[in-house]
């Protein structure tokens, strides 16, 4: 199991190196939009993951008994992971880990958006839940999972202030459509 464990979270880990290394905006992108919050966000993943860890090795607060929900935990994260890499390969070009506006960028509502307006958020997160139900630590849960929702809640503010000034009414159509994270409830 801790190798599963072991292999899962590095693939994680090495899938976020590499967006944050290669899906940045370039020269030609409105740039400056992002208030530092790819800075910020980055901080607060890693603490939280830090102490998330840290806690969940040093305390014993578990919530379950069951080596199947550990399963599960490790299948949400793998299946996060997963499915976010798939909607930054299906926003192609349009996919910068900072938020910037392309030269010639166009709203996408289909797909994975067609449902929600952040999906790659919503998959992160679910990478993290798995991440928490792995860790069976109660205050573990709590510094993975608030932290990081507070940051993505931030984030998702600049970015969808930022797609309203680029898109204007369409996007204030889109999002009366669509929830931000979770289908048909947020």
């Amino acid at each position: 199991m801790n190798t599963a464990i072991n292999l899962i979270t590095a693939f994680w880990g090495l899938s976020e190196i590499f967006l944050l290394l290669k899906m940045r905006s370039s020269k030609a992108d409105a740039k400056g939009k992002d208030k530092k919050s790819l800075s910020y966000l980055w901080l607060v993943i890693g603490f939280s993951i830090f102490f998330g860890i840290f806690i969940s090795k040093s305390t014993y607060f578990p919530f379950y008994n069951s080596k199947t929900v550990t399963i599960v935990g490790l299948g949400l994260l793998l299946l996060g992971v997963v499915l976010r890499l798939m909607v930054v390969y299906y926003l192609g070009k349009y996919f910068t880990v900072d938020v910037t506006i392309k030269e010639d960028h166009q709203l996408i509502s289909t797909g994975f958006y067609k449902y929600m307006r952040h999906p790659s958020y919503t998959f992160s997160l679910l990478t993290f839940v798995g991440l928490a139900i792995v860790l069976n630590n109660c205050i573990s849960v709590i510094l993975l999972l608030v932290p990081v929702f507070l940051m993505f809640s931030r984030r998702i503010k600049i970015e969808e202030k930022v797609l309203t000034e680029e898109f204007g009414q369409a996007y204030l159509d889109y999002m009366q459509k669509t929830k931000r994270l979770i289908p048909f409830i947020y």
